[in-house]
């Protein structure tokens, strides 16, 4: 009886990118408003193909900028929408995701990150961590912002930011990158129609006898009544902190914490396959929420382990988060690889034995 009950998944062998396209025509997205830009082009052109076929809107914007403000009329309406691009293109959405946060307005968005700045490469990235975690534009607001590893969560995470959007009417962004959105995979993909539609009395759907007329706006004249808006999300902001996801590999018997998300977790896997033939006891914290960050489960290994390192495909922004957890109680320490380039398992043991080198020969000199 119990297996009747559970969602039925259709197994396929698919790329990261249609996974994705595929699980936002599973999870009930009504319209999708975007401009092509490599490496998502193909959320684009799968929706494009399949969404109509299903009741979907699908209209490809004049520009980024058209897209992100066709989602707030769209969300304000009380749609399900969701848009796609990949690093540029998502700079060119900020002013617009900043009037959504404000609005408070539920809204799925999916970067897939490129090579940067500037307008780059088209390789695999994680240099838009800081964009994405912390607003991008302008004034006090956040993303919720999920950060899938595989393609499997490249279609469950599309579920998930959904929920959470809604959940606490924010805009929710899935940071993924370019070797994720082309790679393919086995996945499983949800039944259709399993993510139910909660109510929204907030929506601008015309104004019933028996209540006030809904408004929905960013611009508030008064100083006043800005700050109650900002304050009140700020709440929504510490509450969301409920929400914090991470995984944990082999950090048991730990001595030396990874920190890593995304494709660059996967490569720490091996690392640590790699390590411990060695006998370096290396594990892996994996935050899956970038916003809200894991501090509390980065700074509960400072008493277990001798350092820390994090391994992005940046110049080093995800670091800032956990020296900010760590507080100084441990070093922490950054390997990265930047311009579309990705570091090989190899190369990040090698980071981890050149540290531990240097540690023992500080030690060393100083008598320890």
């Amino acid at each position: 009886m119990d297996q009747t009950l559970e969602l039925i998944r259709e197994a396929r062998l698919m790329k990261g990118n249609e996974a994705l396209a595929e699980a936002a025509i599973r999870a009930g997205v009504q319209a999708y408003f975007g401009y092509p830009i490599t490496p998502q082009s193909e959320i684009l052109e799968y929706l494009s193909r399949e969404m109509p076929k299903r009741g979907g809107i699908v209209l490809q914007a004049e520009s980024e900028l058209a897209a992100i403000n066709m989602i707030y009329g769209a969300s304000g309406a009380g749609a399900r929408v969701m848009t796609s691009s990949s690093s540029p293109g998502i700079s060119l959405m900020q002013e617009g995701l900043s009037y959504i946060a404000s609005a408070q307005l539920p809204c799925l968005v999916v970067n897939v990150n490129r090579g940067g700045p500037g307008l780059g490469t088209i390789q695999p990235s994680q240099g838009d961590y800081f964009q994405a975690t912390k607003g991008g534009g302008h004034g006090d607001y956040h993303l919720i912002v999920l950060a899938p590893a595989s393609v499997q969560e490249m279609a469950d995470f599309v579920f998930d930011a959904i929920t959470l959007a809604e959940k606490y009417r924010n805009p929710a962004l899935i940071l993924a990158d370019g070797a994720l959105g082309q790679m393919m995979e086995k996945v499983e993909l949800p039944e259709e129609g399993s993510l139910e539609y909660p109510e929204k009395s907030w929506a601008t759907v015309g104004k019933p006898k028996e209540r006030e007329r809904n408004i929905i706006t960013s611009l508030f004249i008064q100083p006043e009544k800005m700050e109650k808006i900002n304050l009140e999300l700020q709440e929504k902001y510490r509450r969301l902190k409920e929400e914090v996801r991470y995984e944990l590999v082999s950090t048991d018997d730990a001595e030396i914490l990874m920190v890593a998300y995304g494709l660059s977790a996967r490569i720490c896997q091996k690392t640590i396959d790699l390590a411990r033939e060695k006998g370096i006891k290396l594990g892996l914290l994996r935050p899956i929420t970038l916003y809200p960050f894991p501090e509390e489960a980065v700074a509960s290994f400072a008493s277990k382990v001798d350092f820390y390192l994090v391994v992005e495909m940046n110049a080093g922004q995800m670091i800032e988060d956990v020296k900010l957890s760590v507080n100084g109680s441990r070093p922490v320490f950054h390997y990265g690889r930047m311009g579309g380039m990705i570091s090989s398992p190899e190369e990040v043991l090698s980071k981890v034995e050149e540290i531990l080198e240097t540690q023992s020969v500080s030690n060393t000199s100083t008598g320890r």
